[in-house]
């Protein structure tokens, strides 16, 4: 694969960029808001297991109409079909003629956001039919599987005007949400350090025969990387305001032998299956280390292979303080705490809780993960219904996929560094970071 990580050609384009700019076509633009809507008319695209999550969000939110249903199960089109009518909406039209019938959702003139749950290979290709047909799109995250596909989605995103948005449910989650707000009250002084990844024991689900299982397990077949960052690094990308004042600079990664997945086929279904046999390229444990612009550190695991208890591995750590979540939320601040020990992170509850999630949680009782799925939907939609910017961007989509592509290259080549191409072609330098948002 012959990509030019630096897009330097692509400054070429720069006088075009500013014309469309000038006009407000520039989808992407630092703070960019969309006109506001009255209502949010989504067509949804892969109602599986998490996209009938997201849809049962949805249709709690009153100012939601889901118009259309797109997957290549006519049952579980059918099934969420059924959801919103119980909610007492009108029937939405299905899409069931296979892998691409999404492209007939996408080309009705009825539908503002398009919102999609399918499987990895079809996140960019969906999001940009969505755009070039003038509809807001939202997805499952990783939003790329490579680094041009993330250049496809921040070029469409330009030129069509329209918010492209990864759905990372994580950046919602309560104790990711304090932490944000402990770093902007300064609590923790100024960012040195961080620490996070993606620790959960996918076995069974990569070998079973529904769901993720009729897909994931190809991945691993045949890439060795991060193959999932978000959920740790985009909490830390908030914190540290990659793409807002900051940037993801370099990466080295490296991976461990490839041993977990055999053993485990080989224990359930016989040391001669096909299964057990198998090559699988990636690595049971692959460690990326990533330096910002401003010199901060961050290091990334990613374990879906080896039996172990879930994590993502967060930490963050500032010249004044240090705060971690698992195994169990504890924290240390200079001056505060005991000796050099931890104490625990209720005593500071009161104090720094998110508003966000204080103003939210109510409603989202009930919602997948603890509620913060509900939370990201409910931000998504109020944002477009009163024309605000994003709370993440195509250009934080676009940075956190490329970190599959780049540890996979830095694995193939002895863990050699790799410049993140700059999305934002230098705007980050001037752009405001994410502000403490309440959702009232």
């Amino acid at each position: 694969m012959n990509l030019e990580l630096d897009r330097r050609d692509f400054l070429k384009q720069g006088a075009a960029l500013s014309a469309l700019a000038a006009a407000g076509k520039l989808g992407a633009a630092p703070g960019f808001r969309a006109p506001k809507l009255d209502k949010v008319r989504v067509g949804f695209v892969g109602a599986g297991l998490q996209g009938t999550g997201h849809i049962r969000n949805l249709l709690q939110i009153a100012q939601v109409e889901l118009v259309a249903i797109c997957d290549i199960v006519p049952e579980h089109a059918e099934k969420a079909q059924k959801l919103a009518v119980e909610a007492g909406q009108s029937a939405p039209d299905l899409y069931t003629r296979g892998d691409t019938d999404y492209r007939r959702l996408c080309a009705r003139d009825d539908i503002d956001l398009v919102y999609n749950a399918t499987p990895w290979r079809w996140h960019t290709p969906v999001m940009v039919e969505a755009m070039e047909n003038g509809k807001h799109a939202a997805t499952e995250i990783p939003a790329a599987v490579t680094i041009e596909q993330a250049w496809q989605l921040v070029e469409t995103a330009e030129r069509t005007g329209k918010h492209c948005i990864q759905m990372e449910n994580c950046n919602y989650d309560k104790m990711e949400l304090m932490v944000l707000n402990m770093v902007r009250k300064g609590l923790l002084g100024d960012l040195i350090h961080a620490r996070c990844g993606y620790l959960h024991d996918l076995r069974a689900i990569k070998f079973s025969d529904n769901h993720e299982g009729l897909w994931r397990r190809e991945h691993s077949i045949h890439r060795n990387g991060d193959l999932y960052p978000s959920h740790g690094l985009a909490p830390i990308a908030q914190c540290m305001n990659i793409n807002r004042g900051n940037q993801f600079d370099h990466l080295v990664s490296m991976a461990s032998p490839s041993n977990s997945l055999n053993l485990y086929a080989a224990e359930n279904f016989g040391e001669d299956s096909p299964q057990a046999t198998q090559n699988y390229e990636l690595g049971d444990v692959v460690t990326s280390m990533i330096r910002t612009h401003h010199g901060q550190t961050i290091v990334v695991t990613h374990d879906t292979n080896t039996p172990r208890p879930y994590s993502r591995d967060i930490l963050v750590q500032g010249t004044r303080g240090i705060v971690q979540k698992y195994p169990s939320p504890k924290i240390h601040i200079e001056g505060v705490t005991e000796g050099h020990g931890w104490e625990e992170l209720d005593r500071y509850v009161e104090e720094y809780q998110h508003p966000l999630w204080t103003n939210i949680i109510e409603k989202a009782k009930g919602a997948g993960h603890g509620g913060m799925d509900f939370i990201e939907d409910y931000r998504l939609i109020q944002c477009l219904i009163e024309g605000q910017p994003m709370d993440t961007d195509v250009y934080d989509a676009a940075a956190l996929s490329a970190v599959s592509e780049l540890s996979e290259r830095s694995i193939a080549n002895r863990s050699k560094s790799m410049d993140f191409p700059d999305f934002t072609r230098g705007a980050w330098k001037t752009r405001a970071p994410l502000g403490i948002v309440t959702g009232a």
